[in-house]
């Protein structure tokens, strides 16, 4: 399946708050509670909860981060 480019942002902040999010959800729920047997519904409840907020954010914050990065690296 391929996207117009058009949506090119939309899909690459989408999938990356997405692998984001549930790696560090994942990763804190271990830290903090260890595997239990009732970790893939916790992780899923963590993760819906914070993907929400992760999504709009890197929406707006990834096309600064990538200025500041060509800025900060010209020649």
């Amino acid at each position: 399946m391929r996207f117009d480019p058009k949506y090119a942002n939309l899909l690459f902040g989408t999938m990356l708050s997405g692998i984001m999010v549930s790696v560090v959800s994942a990763a804190v729920l271990l830290i903090n509670q260890g595997l239990t047997p009732d970790f893939l519904s916790r992780w899923l409840k963590s993760f819906l909860s914070t993907w929400p907020i992760a999504l709009p954010t890197v929406l707006v914050v990834a096309p600064r981060v990538r200025r500041l990065v060509n800025w900060l690296t010209r020649a």
